[in-house]
């Protein structure tokens, strides 16, 4: 631009001679052609003033949301590890797709490359995405090796991957209503991954702290080999009898501890498509129901904790008892006099709401918030259902009660409480973390006396000897329990033909470590003319279970010693 300005400035200086001749006419040109070439060359340096000012301005501005997001250290989470080490849910590295719309050349071509390896993409949205001008859109999230391989070879201009991190379950199904699931970004919705958010890591990860290497495994109170065993065996009880669900529990008397539970149907948690199903639910502790006789342990225990009650005192249970519209009927009826220990292992409904009259209405009900069944129960697991009762007591709320009808507790509850029954007289929260004897002591409330706790575990015994439980026996272990047959309730009344069952055992009854509960939702008989009630079907799996853990929960057999070694008179 000067170069032009200079030979400009020449022609306006020389004449026909070649001196230096200047007019009127000349300096008037002259002077236009100077202005018009500064206002140009002040133009041209306002427009590189102006470039060179946006670029600096640029230099100085933090990320926007047209790029991709920051690399996220706060989606890292712990290892979550069984009582012995085992590896229960762990981050994995994986790849997400994502595209820049800008750069996309054609939408459709991209859509149509992109199907061939992933069928499930939802073509309307995703065009959509991609013609939305954005500088960054999600595609497909978690990818396989696989699949990431396959749409690299396609070429296609304006998309890219991100490395994430993605939970991995190793044990599946196994344990996945206990550990639970994350979501998409790598945090807890469910189970323990909800818990452990909840105690902070979601803090650490908005701070930018929940760095991997800092973050120390999670140790739960599951053995995995049990919960294996306890999963293997519900699901197998809920195809061999027809049912819609089934559970159990393996919980330590001592501690506490939850060692094992399962519920079926359950889901696996590294595909969870059907974690949302109306049919997937914790029903151990997240499932409220009318335990049925199993509610007769309370009772019994009740009876005899008043001081009302001993082993020796009996209760005429030849005619049903009518209340208002109701008449109490047993199952089996004996159409006799009943002592304690008969109620007990004949499971005799009039019996119970006998023992429960002896005691009256308040106190009735004050025990059983004193063994907890009827609280909400304090454990670290979310999926917590918080139980029913009427809200005024009456006589026939009392006598229904007694035979675990007309109230309702999760199952998990209703083993804790016979823990209680069975530990010595304490009441200890479930945990399912790991917790020791002592630790345990430290929360524990005791609730019954030890004279109460040497009745009950003569009646477990008893009943796994001649009453409801024999088929829970298992050989050296010395099983004791009570069946609970409940009728549910069908278009606003009892059904005959639809139960809920439950069994719950302790052993080895000489000193009792463990409580086995199992339950079966809606069972029908293995074979035609065969029956459905709890002995038939939730006792057997009791059994099951105990076969298969005991040796691995420490408790070695004896098989010169038979449970009526064990009995005691009253």
């Amino acid at each position: 631009m000067i170069g032009v300005l200079n030979k400009l400035l020449k022609r306006s200086r020389r004449g026909k001679d070649g001196s230096i001749v200047l007019d009127s006419a000349r300096k008037v040109t002259g002077g236009k052609t100077r202005t018009r070439v500064v206002m140009t060359m002040a133009v041209f340096l306002g427009i590189y003033v102006a470039i060179t000012g946006r670029l600096v301005w640029f230099g100085f501005q933090g990320p926007t949301d047209s790029g991709p997001p920051p690399s996220r250290v706060t989606a890292s989470r712990p290892d979550i590890v069984d009582r012995n080490g085992e590896v229960l849910a762990t981050d994995i590295k994986t790849s997400s797709l994502f595209a820049e719309p800008r750069h996309i050349v054609d939408a459709d071509e991209a859509i149509e490359k992109l199907a061939t390896v992933l069928p499930e993409i939802d073509y309307e949205q995703t065009y959509k995405k991609l013609k939305s001008g954005a500088g960054f859109v999600w595609l497909q999230r978690q990818l396989t090796p696989k699949q990431q391989s396959e749409i690299m070879q396609l070429g296609v201009p304006g998309i890219g991957f991100r490395t994430e991190k993605r939970r991995f379950y190793p044990a599946g199904e196994t344990a996945s209503y206990i550990v639970g699931l994350t979501n998409i970004d790598n945090q807890g919705i469910s189970g323990m991954e909800k818990y452990i958010d909840d105690q902070g890591l979601a803090d650490l990860q908005l701070s930018g702290l929940a760095v991997a290497k800092d973050l120390k495994p999670v140790k739960l109170s599951i053995d995995l080999r049990v919960q294996h065993i306890v999963r293997n065996v519900v699901a197998e009880a809920m195809e061999k009898y027809h049912a819609i669900a089934a559970g159990g529990v393996v919980l330590n008397i001592k501690t506490g501890e939850v060692v094992a539970m399962a519920s079926v149907p359950d889901f696996d948690p590294n595909n969870p498509y059907n974690a949302q199903d109306k049919d997937r639910l914790n029903r151990m502790s997240a499932g409220l129901y009318e335990m049925g006789s199993t509610f007769k342990s309370f009772t019994t225990a009740m009876a005899l904790d008043s001081g009302k009650v001993t082993m020796e005192s009996k209760f005429d249970a030849s005619r049903p008892i009518t209340i208002g519209r109701q008449t109490i009927r047993d199952f089996h009826g004996k159409g006799r006099v009943l002592s304690v220990p008969e109620v007990f292992i004949y499971s005799s409904n009039i019996g119970s709401a006998k023992e429960a009259d002896v005691v009256g209405i308040e106190g009735h009900r004050e025990f059983l918030h004193r063994l907890g069944v009827l609280e909400k129960m304090k454990t670290e697991l979310p999926e917590v259902a918080k139980p029913t009762e009427p809200k005024v007591w009456k006589k026939v709320h009392s006598i229904t009660a007694a035979f675990g009808h007309g109230v309702s507790t999760t199952p998990l509850q209703t083993a804790v409480g016979c823990a209680a029954l069975m530990n010595g007289g304490f009441l200890i929260e479930p945990t399912f973390l790991t917790r020791s004897a002592d630790q345990a002591m430290e929360v524990a409330k005791r609730v019954v006396s030890e004279k109460t706790v040497e009745g009950m575990r003569y009646l477990y015994t008893l009943n796994a000897e001649k009453g409801s439980g024999k088929n829970a026996r298992v050989p050296g272990y010395r099983v004791g329990g009570k069946t609970g047959t409940a009728e549910k309730v069908v278009n606003g009344r009892y059904s005959k033909d639809v139960r809920f069952n439950a069994f719950v055992a302790a052993f080895p009854m000489d000193d009792p470590q463990y409580i086995v509960l199992t339950i079966i939702d809606e069972p029908k008989p293995e074979m035609p003319g065969r029956g459905a009630t709890a002995g038939s079907n939730a006792a057997p799996m009791v059994a099951n279970i105990i076969r298969r853990a005991a040796p691995m929960l420490g408790v070695k057999p004896d098989f010169g010693q038979e449970n009526a070694a064990t009995l005691v008179s009253y």
